[in-house]
């Protein structure tokens, strides 16, 4: 378990909030493990800016990744390797957290999602 509690930003809520309009996901987790998935893909590291946990969006970490705890701790694990990070407990903790905040802004920023078939052509690389 990379993290116990994943408490968002204000402004991260309020951008999955849009997202989850456009597309119809319901799930906040669902669209945090995409935004988690689509920063990794970026292949740099995000910018170390202090994130302020100020929303009331909060889960636990087997919420967040749910039977597939295994698969995103091993993506978090390659991903510092890749970077060229330790992936020491705390750097998996710190990192996740940039890359879920940055995952979250770049799916929200893209003005390319306006519905899930966007998201899911998004994924596919159509």
């Amino acid at each position: 378990m990379i993290i116990k509690q994943i408490k968002l930003s204000s402004q991260a809520k309020d951008k999955l909030s849009r997202l989850k309009g456009k597309t119809g996901i319901r799930n906040w987790n669902v669209l945090c493990r995409w935004a988690f998935c689509y920063s990794l893909n970026e292949n740099s590291v995000p910018a170390d800016v202090p994130i302020e946990s100020d929303s009331n969006l909060e889960m636990s970490w087997y919420t967040f990744a749910g039977e597939y705890s295994e698969l995103y701790e091993a993506l978090m694990i390659e991903w510092c390797m890749e970077m060229g990070i330790e992936a020491s407990e705390t750097n998996l903790a710190k990192y996740f957290k940039l890359n879920l905040e940055r995952g979250i802004a770049h799916l929200s920023g893209t003005n390319f999602i306006k519905n899930l078939d966007d998201l899911l052509n998004l994924a596919t690389g159509i």
